[in-house]
This record gives C-alpha cells, structure tokens and sequence, in this order.
C-alpha cells in the first residue's frame, strides 16, 4: 500500500495545544494523520528548533537570527526535547482514543530535510552551517539518526507504520546559489546537486520505510529527485511551472508518488467544495495525460503549506477538505 496517496497535511498547526490538534488530525485523516508542529509555542517548537529534540551528540541554541549550532546541550535544546516528548505523548491519546490501531492506517512525522538545516543553522562563526562541507554532512548524518529513532518510537507506540517528511523549502535556493551570506563579502555558493542527492539517499537508507520530501518552494530540482531514493514528493501546485509540470509528470511516471498542496493554507473569501478539490487533483493527471487510476494509487492531497497561519476553525475545515476530496476520489476517480 502508498500511504503517501492519501488525504494528509504538511505539518504546521495552529495554536499552542497539542491535545486539540492531535484530536482533530487523527479524527479528520483516517490514513495519514501526521505529528503536529505548532510553532506559536516559540523557541524549540518551529521546524528547526524541532531539530534540538532530533539530531545527535549536536546541539542547538538561539541567536538574534534564529538558531546556532551549540557546543553542549543547554536549554534550548531540553525545551526542544520536552516539547516534542509532550507532543508525542497527547497524539498517543488521540489515537488510542480514535482507535488508530485499525488496518491500513500510517502516521507521518516531519523534520527540516538536510539542506534547509544546515541552511537555517548557524556556525560559531555566524555564517551558515550549509557553507561548510564537513558541518553540512555531520548534521545530515545526525539528522537521520536522530529522525530513524523518532520514527522507531513512534512506530512502536502506535504499532502503526510510520512516514518519514523532510521539509526542504530552502533546497531551490540553495542549489541556486540565492541564500545570503553574513556579509555581501561572504556569499553562499551553490551547494553541489550530487551532494545533496547523496545527502537525501543518506537519510533515506538509515531511515528506512516510506520517506517523502516536501517544499512549497518553486523551483524544485526535479532532476536531482528523480535520481535521488526520495519515494514521494509533497508540493504546492501553485508553483509549478511548465518545467516543474513536465518534472512531476516524469517523477510520476517512474512510479513515484506526489501529494499536491490543493487546499488554502489560509481561508479564502470562497472556500472551496471537497468536490472542487477532487475535481482540480483530477485536472492534474489528465493534464499530465495520466489515467485517472493513478488518482488513487499515486496521488495525495494536502492544503498547499503548513496550517501555522490559519485560524482553529479554517484548519479544522481544510483538514477535512483534503479527507473529503480523497474519499471522492477512491470511491469513483472518473466521477469526480
């Protein structure tokens, strides 16, 4: 079975209560519910300063422009730790009370993917770990230990399989060579493609299982992914452009699976039916002139990017678009 074509979401949750997200996402996405990230809490809570509870024998700490690769673990890092022991704790709840047990259902975890760590952290020095050859393979390396881990623990508490998420929304830019440096004296050159391939197939092969990566980003290295093990990719489809098209029409021809960010991130004056939703996925494949059957073996649906920004309400809504929308579309591809 792909659990990566189903209805799921990208990662980020509005508020400061895991207890009511996990309750809604387990309720609303009976295949691919996934661990919530609910960054309002602050420091340790976003993408990367979920990193602290996730990499090993590296440690984090803060800095005016985010964080920083520290010396030894300090608070940062513990609050990091604590937050995501607490986040993984309520999900439990939250799926023993749904019955999460039942057949065909998988979670999905995320963390920052290689790239976008190592952009977004900080050397002593202050310049960005990513300009570092060697900084940049420790933290690829700690990263997919410290995520194979979290996905064993939580495979084992749930008894359910697990789906590994890297967020890569820096991935373009760092192939691009578009990240800045400290100073315009000390820019950030283009990170290797082959590098990051063999950085992403690390990860993969110490991870295990299913692993998709994700990025709202436009331009995605479609080239470098379809030679990477990377089994699923998750992206806006407002951002595909005709190159981006003609990529994800390769990248599912060779059998791989896509979840399209369908459904606003944040609410719309209209919002959209769940058969509006089915019926744009569907536009999707026949544009790529796709039978409608891969609809439902190599498709999901997502909203376009985390739900952070959203309201409770407007969350809660487009959770359930997503589930509505992929219902439709398992039970009759054609009619949608």
């Amino acid at each position: 079975m792909n659990t990566c074509a189903a209805a799921t979401g990208v990662g980020s949750w509005p508020g400061t209560s895991p207890r009511h997200a996990a309750e809604v996402i387990v309720g609303e996405l009976p295949r691919l519910p996934y661990l919530p990230e609910l960054p309002a809490r602050g420091v340790g809570a976003d993408l990367i300063g979920r990193s602290g509870a996730l990499l090993v024998d590296i440690a984090i700490d803060t800095v005016p422009r985010g964080y920083r690769i520290a010396a030894r673990p300090g608070s940062v890092t513990r609050r990091a730790a604590s937050l995501l022991a607490q986040d993984i704790d309520t999900f439990e709840e939250a799926w023993e009370k749904a019955d999460g047990s039942r057949s065909g259902c998988a979670v999905k975890v995320q963390a920052p993917g290689p790239v976008t760590l190592a952009a977004q952290l900080e050397l002593g020095s202050g310049h960005r770990a990513i300009t570092d050859p060697g900084a940049l393979r420790d933290l690829a390396a700690s990263l997919a230990e410290g995520v194979a881990v979290h996905r064993d623990e939580l495979a084992r508490r749930l008894s359910a399989p697990v789906v590994v998420q890297f967020d890569e929304p820096l991935l373009p830019a760092a192939l691009a060579g578009r990240l800045t440096g400290v100073t315009a004296m000390t820019p950030v050159h283009p990170v290797d493609e082959t590098l990051v391939v063999a950085l992403l197939d690390a990860c993969v092969d110490r991870i295990g299982g299913e692993v998709l990566l994700h990025s709202c980003a436009p331009g995605l290295p479609w080239n470098a992914l379809g030679r990477s093990r990377i089994g699923a990719v998750s992206v806006d489809f407002g951002t595909l452009d005709d190159a981006g098209l003609d990529g994800l029409a390769e990248f599912i021809d060779a059998g791989r699976s896509v979840v399209l960010g369908l459904v606003p991130a944040i609410a719309p004056d209209r919002p959209p039916s769940f058969a509006e939703v089915a019926r744009n996925a569907a536009a999707v494949t026949d544009r790529l002139g796709f039978p409608r059957s891969v609809l439902g073996d190599r498709v999901g649906i997502s909203p376009v990017c985390g739900l952070a920004g959203a309201t409770a309400a407007w969350a809660r809504q487009a959770t359930g678009l997503t589930c509505r929308a992929a219902e439709a579309i398992a039970e009759d591809p054609e009619a949608v």
